[in-house]
């Protein structure tokens, strides 16, 4: 289950790749983390059927029991999705990149590495954009830290998943988000039958392009391998 993003991109870039005609984002200059609750980019349509582009908080309100907000939607025949799956409920989440912890923990660390999933362009190092297939919903309440309440209606997004392809797989078996490139985007806004499209990407067109920080920068990555260093030479003292 996907809980930690990136969309390392500029504004611009992505408003000119997602086409959008109307754009909100305020400040955004790109995130390397995203986690369940933060506000991030999504795509919609509006109601005259024009892209708009504006940033919504990540996690549906709790269903039944579960106290946690939903950030990811397998089951799409529950009569509690079925609603939210309507054209209008839908959006496209723009990433760089998705990660899932690894199996087994560092034998260094004793904490499990993060390994972050990105599209293959033919560079190790860039990140082409793609789309988590992705709902909304506006909702009243409560939502941030303790430390930073925003209180009064939100606009929450949270996003499909579906089997593993064969890269993803080894490391996290149930399930890998619903990627969407995008010249298929429109399709998710506007398609009839959103089960159709709860597929895996091929796995020849994903690969493992770090592994190691909580976040996809180069800046988060040398910061963890320091230490990483640290903590080696800590044991052979």
């Amino acid at each position: 289950m996907c809980n930690l993003y990136a969309v390392n991109t500029t504004q611009e870039e992505l408003a000119r790749l997602a086409d959008a005609l109307d754009v909100d984002l305020g400040n955004f200059s790109g995130m390397a983390s995203v986690f369940p609750d933060y506000t991030a980019p999504v795509l919609r349509l509006d109601g005259n059927g024009n892209r708009r582009l504006e940033m919504m908080r990540w996690g549906f309100p709790p269903v039944g029991p579960n106290p946690s907000f939903v950030t990811n939607v397998r089951n799409l025949s529950s009569n509690y999705w079925k609603g939210w799956l309507k054209p209008e409920w839908r959006v496209i989440v723009p990433a760089t990149s998705f990660s899932e912890y690894m199996p087994q923990p560092d034998p260094v660390t004793k904490k499990k590495p993060v390994c972050w999933f990105a599209m293959k362009d033919g560079s190790s190092s860039a990140r082409p954009l793609f789309g988590f297939a992705g709902i909304w919903r506006p909702w009243m309440g409560t939502r941030g830290t303790k430390a930073d309440p925003v209180e009064g209606e939100h606009k929450l997004f949270s996003f499909l998943t579906t089997d593993p392809n064969s890269i993803v797989k080894p490391i996290h078996e149930k399930a890998m988000p619903v990627i969407l490139t995008p010249d298929k985007w429109q399709a998710w806004l506007t398609t009839a039958d959103p089960v159709a499209m709860q597929l895996p990407l091929p796995g020849e067109k994903l690969h493992v392009a770090r592994v190691g920080p909580k976040g996809d920068s180069d800046e988060l990555q040398a910061a963890y391998d320091a230490e990483y260093a640290s903590l080696q030479e800590a044991i052979r003292i």
